[in-house]
């Protein structure tokens, strides 16, 4: 039975998650466009929002990048760079600890503002709320799977989470079985975190697609008239 269940929850659920994950997100693109946004509270403890939000989203990009070139680079790759194991296991402890701290304490920050602001609360969707704590919880696991991967310093507990990954990637039937008999805390933050894919597309966490990366290759200036100049009529005149 518990054969049954890992691979119910860590061989099929994976793919139930990643197509509403990318399926949802185009059709909801391209029937509610109006709802394509974050949302905007910007007005209301704009300082504490601030450093929440700033401290949320770089712990977040690096934790994610982290988990995308770590999880999904072949063994092989890390072998032929001379990269071992261990360096692999104790850089990710500590960049992802710092990281997971960092965007620990900003999620930490927009929960407090968003639950204790009377006026954020009111401007605040069950869904807006929802996603943040379950942000923050999938947060304080990756924390706490730190405390275990400590004890595994030689980092072949991690090549299980690689070989998994890898062989969800490549539809491989028997993926499930490389994290059969891992820790429980670490199924547990590998089960939320394919949840948070699966409600994806109903959330603000769509405005993720919509990140304006392209304005890093962007040319040209913008032009900023000044409050002056747009009062001021042809001519000169008012």
């Amino acid at each position: 039975m518990s054969q049954a269940i890992n691979s119910a929850l860590f061989g099929w659920y994976p793919y139930l998650c990643l197509t509403v994950f990318l399926v949802g997100s185009l059709i909801r693109f391209d029937r509610e466009q109006y709802t394509w946004r974050s949302g905007s509270s910007q007005l209301l403890r704009r300082r504490q929002l601030m450093w929440g939000s700033n401290l949320f989203h770089v712990g977040v990009l690096i934790i994610f990048a982290g988990h995308f070139v770590g999880l999904l680079t072949p063994i092989a790759v890390f072998d032929a760079l001379g990269i071992s194991h261990e360096f692999k296991q104790t850089l990710a402890i500590v960049v992802g600890g710092l990281a997971g701290i960092a965007a620990f304490v900003g999620a930490a920050m927009l929960a407090h503002r968003r639950l204790y602001d009377p006026r954020v609360r009111a401007n605040s969707s069950f869904g807006d709320t929802a996603i943040l704590l379950l942000l923050w919880a999938q947060l304080t696991l990756g924390l706490l799977t730190i405390i275990v991967s400590l004890q595994h310093l030689d980092g072949h507990e991690m090549t299980k989470f690689m070989a998994w990954a890898q062989g969800i990637l490549t539809l491989q039937p028997e993926a499930a079985g490389y994290v059969l008999d891992a820790n429980p805390l670490f199924k547990i933050h590998m089960l939320l975190g394919m949840t948070i894919f699966l409600v994806f597309p109903f959330t603000r966490l769509v405005h993720v697609w919509s990140a304006p990366v392209w304005y890093l290759g962007r040319g040209g200036y913008q032009i900023v008239r000044t409050r002056r100049s747009l009062g001021a009529a042809p001519g000169g005149q008012r």
